[in-house]
């Protein structure tokens, strides 16, 4: 079924920045189809006791048992722009929030409200398409970072992403060396670009081959 033009539009502007009932509605549909991706990312941070770990954009903060139930010790700081997500994240980790293991900030990833040096991980998925300024965003990732701080962005990469209809309205795609030359540019040494193979889905009767990337990186 082709959707028309405005449902397109409300699909693109749910992704970026959810929003009341829709938004809560969207959260739960990124967590199904964002599962891979995200386990993957988590499994790549190789989290270890005493780990600081921001992320960038959490959603309903659905994946953030996986991450603080690796030690009690690590601290998790999920942030997001959408008050809707923050509220749900807050809702769904009330007992993670008690135990001092985890907060959700509202805030702009452009001007992150944190100390200097104060993470050793940083990671994001799904996110980088929509930085309006990805130099100021990874400025102020290298700031909050502990000096050699890993972060870790998560892509479906530009060929998978045109085939989803919705992408033209406010999305910026990468390629893998578009996000390698970005971090390269802004203060970070490429460690790694790790293919994730995800189940093809159909859209408009084409099946398309799935995979999302994940770029590890160091900061300088």
């Amino acid at each position: 079924m082709q959707l028309d033009e405005e449902t397109l539009k409300h699909i693109a502007a749910q992704l970026r920045k959810p929003d009341g009932e829709a938004g809560k509605q969207t959260g739960e549909r990124m967590n199904q189809g964002n599962q891979v991706m995200n386990l993957a990312t988590i499994a790549q941070l190789h989290i270890t006791a005493d780990d600081n770990l921001l992320e960038i954009g959490m959603g309903n903060g659905y994946f953030v048992p996986q991450i603080v139930g690796v030690n009690a010790t690590v601290k998790y700081t999920g942030l997001d722009y959408s008050e809707t997500m923050v509220e749900e994240a807050c809702m769904y980790n009330k007992q993670h929030i008690a135990d001092g293991q985890a907060q959700f900030v509202l805030s702009s990833v452009g001007t992150m409200p944190f100390e200097d040096h104060l993470f050793t991980k940083a990671f994001t998925v799904n996110t980088l398409y929509f930085w309006e300024d990805p130099a100021q965003v990874l400025a102020e990732l290298r700031r909050v970072l502990k000096p050699g701080g890993e972060l870790f962005i998560t892509i479906r990469p530009k060929e998978v992403m045109l085939s989803y209809p919705f992408t033209q309205y406010g999305f910026t795609m990468y390629t893998a060396d578009e996000v390698s030359q970005l971090l390269t540019n802004n203060g970070f040494t490429v460690s790694d670009i790790v293919k994730v193979d995800e189940p093809d889905i159909v859209i408009e009767d084409e099946t398309i081959e799935k995979h999302s990337l994940i770029i590890c990186a160091k900061a300088l």
